[in-house]
């Protein structure tokens, strides 16, 4: 029997998410960023989302851009080379959501709790930090110290970390859902830790080569709740084994985020004024553009 698609437009998969939501993204400074999806996001006007981050990455500072993002946890981010995060620092510094500054490490672990099914996770990271002085004195219930019960040593424990849905950019994937990364693999967690997984895969490959694949398969289809096919759904970050960062277009939205009035411009030009992420994929240059960023298809992934 062969086993049900889970594809879906991208319009649907974004309209499952409601306002409010809390979110995991795949996206690492300029690497394997579900931008595609946030442009849809943007596009149909969602609101007061919170989003979860270990390193906060390109789709997370054009959603603040965009006025989505009420709440961020997070453990820094920049856009790599090519400058910081405008919107996320400008937020911050403005005050104009609620944010909550871990170590990547600290977050690392929360969604590793989250991720094994336990309340909170036992560390000594952050112990004599800021970091974790400012926590405290947020008093959201999320961190808490104390002393270990079999040394007396003092210990922090950090909250399990659940979002509502994980969004997460994979180079392949089948239609079931089990989804494929290749390189670095810093998002399996927190995408484990959610109680819902959208898979945005540059291929979908036939169900009868998973098995052939199955060591290379991180996130099983079991938990996976959609699956939507956006090939160079990570432009302009890079997904290992499948394309470069565009660097090009990178330092243009840099310029553009570095004012407010550049912001809108911005979103305007890149966002609204295209009915797709197909349709933005022309406008930044088309197939031309796209056979350029292209990884070398020589390489084995």
């Amino acid at each position: 029997m062969a086993a049900a698609s889970k594809i879906v437009k991208m319009e649907e998969a974004v309209a499952a998410i409601p306002d409010g939501a809390h979110l995991a993204f795949s996206g690492f400074a300029i690497t394997r960023s579900p931008v595609a999806f946030a442009h849809e996001l943007i596009r149909q006007g969602k609101k007061d989302l919170t989003l979860s981050q270990c390193i906060a990455a390109f789709e997370t500072d054009l959603l603040v851009g965009a006025g989505l993002v009420n709440r961020l946890n997070y453990g820094g981010g920049s856009l790599d080379r090519p400058g910081p995060l405008y919107n996320v620092n400008r937020a911050i510094e403005r005050k104009l959501f609620e944010v909550n500054e871990y170590s990547n490490l600290a977050l690392s672990m929360r969604f590793l709790a989250g991720s094994i099914g336990i309340p909170y996770i036992p560390s000594q990271t952050l112990l004599g930090s800021d970091i974790l002085a400012n926590l405290l004195a947020a008093k959201e219930d999320e961190v808490t110290t104390g002393e270990c019960p079999f040394t007396g040593d003092k210990i922090i424990m950090l909250r399990a970390l659940n979002p509502d849905y994980a969004v997460v950019h994979v180079p392949r994937a089948d239609k079931s859902g089990n989804a494929i990364i290749y390189g670095p693999r810093w998002d399996q967690e927190a995408a484990l830790a959610s109680d819902h997984i959208i898979i945005i895969a540059d291929e979908i490959i036939a169900d009868e080569l998973t098995p052939h694949l199955a060591q290379e398969v991180i996130i099983p289809a079991p938990r996976v709740d959609m699956v939507v096919n956006q090939p160079y759904g990570a432009h302009p970050t890079s997904v290992y084994g499948k394309y470069d960062f565009d660097r090009a277009h990178i330092e243009e939205y840099v310029a553009y985020a570095k004012t407010e009035d550049g912001m809108r411009d911005y979103l305007d030009k890149f966002v609204y004024s295209v009915k797709s992420f197909n349709e933005y994929l022309e406008l930044i240059g088309g197939i031309n553009r796209i056979n350029e960023l292209a990884a070398d298809s020589l390489k084995k992934y």
